[in-house]
């Protein structure tokens, strides 16, 4: 996380590999589950809850110099956002049967440092805002997410062999599999091998492994 201003388009610093395994869930009736933008072991991720995140994204973008770039350039948002709040969980799954937790004061450490690496929290935040379509209130949960993802890497031994990356992408997948992922049929549905809203690709895949610095 001690070089995230160098990150181009990534939201991890662990291999690809990790989400680019080789069946899909069956989609859910959209009156299944009124209301939820997805079903992940039994709790709802609303529809409101995700465009309240689309949103503050929105607001951002518009505030900035850049907006009508950014705008442009960030594609579904709602599927993004969608496929980064199912896949939190997912980390949130491996990381607790690994026994990894997080502190506020890593977090903060971790943020002070990808900041100062940036040249200051502004940059810091526009640099995510324009790479990663994550709003300023997002930074400390992108944060979490990478240093979980990195712990769990470490714990695993996953390292950049093709042997590591394959034990990640095997209890990503189960931890995938055993959250019973049911996802709203207008968004798409959740590919458990791949760890992503079907053929979504989501900014931390867009880099080939080997590239993925923080």
């Amino acid at each position: 996380m001690h070089r995230l201003h160098r990150r181009r388009r990534t939201a991890l610093s662990v291999s690809a590999a990790l989400l680019a395994a080789a069946p899909l869930l069956a989609a859910c009736g959209s009156d299944a589950h009124p209301g939820a933008a997805a079903v992940v072991d039994g709790d709802r991720i609303e529809v409101s809850a995700l465009q309240a995140q689309v949103r503050e994204v929105r607001s951002a973008q518009e505030a900035s110099p850049q907006a009508k770039q950014l705008i442009e350039a960030t594609g579904d948002l709602n599927r993004e956002k969608l496929n980064g709040m199912i896949f939190d969980r997912v980390v949130e799954k491996v990381a607790a049967g690994q026994g990894i937790t997080v502190s506020r004061k890593e977090v903060q450490e971790t943020r002070r440092a990808a900041a100062a690496q940036s040249g200051g929290e502004e940059q810091l935040a526009a640099m995510l805002l324009q790479q990663q379509g994550v709003a300023p209130d997002e930074i400390d949960d992108v944060v979490r997410r990478n240093v979980l993802m990195n712990k769990i890497a470490a714990k695993l031994g996953a390292g950049n062999t093709p042997e590591g990356q394959q034990r990640l992408t095997e209890v990503f997948a189960a931890a995938s599999k055993a959250l019973d992922i049911d996802v709203n049929p207008r968004y798409g549905t959740w590919d458990n091998d791949k760890i992503q809203l079907g053929e979504y690709s989501a900014p931390w895949l867009r880099q080939p492994a080997g590239k993925q610095q923080m």
